[in-house]
């Protein structure tokens, strides 16, 4: 019976393979959302896998450098030798330096974050550059920089799930909800926690919340989360003790807390970006910031060795223990300027944990303010530092449900968590009206991208006035005279003529309609008809996009406009009405929604 069995077995196997093809897994997954479902499995477990390598690797060379145990956290050991702590910083600095020579030679295109990819490329994310990224966080944490590891597990985890992506040639937005679950899985990993890897893939990596999206993510989230535990084994909870009833009173000081989080989330962020910028303006070579950042670093650390690397061990440190109103200040000061010098200075991560730690230090430190502000609060200092972890993370990050899940997720009570809602909220609108940008847009913004979330607008962008615009226009010389314009353009003709001087350069637009409405009659002389001209100063250049052309329409309140080269030779190539581009436009974005709700 075994032989028949193998015998018949063979013949079988096809049936499984074709299903294994891209073709096959793309049609399933097209056409089946259980398809989706079990791609953003895979994508999460090995999103898992990344993680859990990633912190083991870190993890090792920093055993290797500093001589910690392979139990001790960098940020939380105390014996560490003084040479170490101030060259190994500088020494990682020098490998970044390495590295950024070779990028330089070998990749000519800015790196693409998750962010980005999902806001401008359709989730179309390059695997190298990822894992060069993933790289480069390695060498910044495990040498002892400032930074976490955060940033590399999100850019490696989707980068993988958009290279699984290309190879189904998925759509779009399956595109974009699969790089999605790898973020969601990273950052699940990374706290376990799968409802704030979710909502960090909804917040910040998707920028929208659909039934479509939820089953993937949240499963990818998961799986993630079950392959970490695996093997690293490692809960981030914090032990926030009996807390007793969480009193109307609270709600103020939490309140509070979000302002004072957001005022120092801003600073942050500023702080980051000015030491970009004199690094820029200094004469100081790219490939030797890193290294006298690392330097600077080192002799931080040689003050407060808690500093170092992303923080893990400090701030559960800080939180388990008492620690005067000095020495809060002046680890929250120590760890802001090192945590801006090492990114400003050119490695590799991101403000993640750091926001974290800083924000459990300001909560800390509020909370040796509220017995002589708010006499009837009952809130430890442990609560508050929880609160201000979460207000501040939401400063930087963003993300208000992220944040507020973070703290229900490390804590396991309900009632802190509706407190760190309030001051996420309130952090939330304080940093987006008055400065408008979390961390990563706001390094956008810098670089000249007007990229405020993830939400897709790079369709909008392929949706370009090149593409829109008719090119079989009418053009008249702009030393016609009246009598010779009629002549060459009678009454019905067309609608709009296109004026060019001697050089092809263009000038003006006449409206026909006017041309013939004009008064002639009796003795009155013609007049000239450089008086019919319009939109001396206002064209459209072929690289914009119809939402940039639509605006344009609008302030000119012109029925079309011409469209030229450049600005500078401005050499007539096209018309765009105001009519078609609306038309196409609508048409496009109703064609988008449709593919987000999974009607195409």
């Amino acid at each position: 019976m075994l032989k028949r069995l193998l015998d018949r077995l063979p013949d079988r196997l096809p049936d499984w393979r074709h299903l294994l093809h891209p073709t096959q897994l793309r049609i399933l997954i097209r056409r089946s959302e259980f398809g989706l479902i079990a791609m953003a499995a895979v994508v999460g477990v090995l999103a898992g896998l990344a993680v859990a390598a990633m912190s083991f690797i870190a993890h090792e060379v920093q055993v290797l450098i500093f001589g910690i145990g392979p139990d001790e956290r960098l940020s939380a050991s105390t014996s560490l030798d003084p040479m170490v702590v101030l060259w190994a910083p500088a020494a990682g600095g020098v490998v970044m330096g390495i590295v950024f020579l070779i990028l330089k030679k070998w990749r000519k295109k800015p790196m693409v974050d998750p962010i980005e990819a999902n806001a401008l490329h359709g989730g179309r994310l390059s695997l190298t550059d990822s894992i060069v990224v993933a790289v480069q966080n390695l060498i910044s944490n495990g040498f002892g920089a400032s930074i976490g590891l955060e940033a590399g597990y999100t850019q490696l985890s989707s980068g993988i799930a958009s290279k699984i992506g290309l190879i189904l040639q998925l759509r779009r937005s399956d595109m974009r909800i699969l790089v999605g679950c790898g973020a969601a899985g990273a950052i699940a990993s990374a706290f376990n926690a799968p409802l704030t890897g979710s909502f960090y893939a909804f917040e910040l990596i998707i920028g929208t919340y659909t039934i479509v999206s939820l089953a993937p993510v949240v499963v990818a989230a998961l799986a993630a989360t079950f392959v970490t535990r695996l093997f690293v084994g490692d809960e981030f909870m914090i032990d926030i003790g009996e807390i007793g009833t969480v009193v109307p009173a609270d709600y103020l000081p939490a309140v509070m807390l979000g302002i004072v989080c957001a005022g120092c989330g801003i600073l942050l962020m500023k702080g980051v970006s000015k030491v970009e910028e004199q690094a820029r303006k200094s004469s100081i070579s790219p490939v030797f910031r890193p290294a006298l950042g690392g330097l600077i670093v080192g002799l931080l650390a040689l003050t407060d060795t808690r500093v170092l690397s992303a923080g893990h061990g400090a701030l559960h440190e800080s939180l388990n223990q008492h620690m005067a109103i000095g020495a809060v200040i002046g680890l929250l000061l120590l760890k802001s300027v090192a945590s801006a010098i090492t990114i400003g200075a050119g490695f590799r991560g991101g403000l993640f944990f750091a926001s974290l730690f800083l924000g459990a230090l300001i909560g800390k430190l509020f909370a040796y303010s509220t017995p002589f502000l708010f006499a009837h609060a009952t809130l430890t200092p442990v609560i508050y530092a929880v609160v201000g972890m979460s207000a501040m993370a939401v400063a930087v990050i963003g993300g208000p449900l992220t944040m507020t899940f973070l703290a229900l997720e490390v804590t396991g009570d309900f009632p802190i968590t509706a407190l760190a809602l309030a001051a996420v909220i309130t952090s939330s609108v304080v940093v987006r009206t008055s400065f408008g940008y979390s961390f990563a847009t706001w390094r956008f913004h810098l670089r000249g991208e007007g990229i405020r979330s993830a939400h897709d607008i790079g369709w909008i962008r392929n949706l370009t006035v090149d593409k829109l615009m008719r090119s079989d226009v009418k053009t008249a010389q702009a030393g016609m005279t009246l009598d010779e314009f009629r002549k060459d353009f009678p009454i019905g003709s067309t609608q709009r003529v296109i004026v060019i001087d001697e050089t092809e350069r263009y000038v003006g637009i006449i409206l026909t309609p006017e041309v013939y409405s004009a008064a002639t009659e009796g003795g009155e002389e013609k007049p000239e008809l450089s008086s019919f001209i319009r939109y001396k100063n206002d064209v459209l250049l072929r690289g914009m996009n119809a939402k940039q052309a639509a605006a344009m329409f609008d302030r000119t309140e012109a029925e079309a406009l011409a469209v030229v080269n450049n600005q500078i030779e401005r050499k007539v190539i096209g018309q765009l009405s105001e009519s078609h581009t609306l038309r196409r436009y609508t048409e496009e974005l109703d064609r988008r929604r449709r593919e987000m709700s999974g009607e195409i």
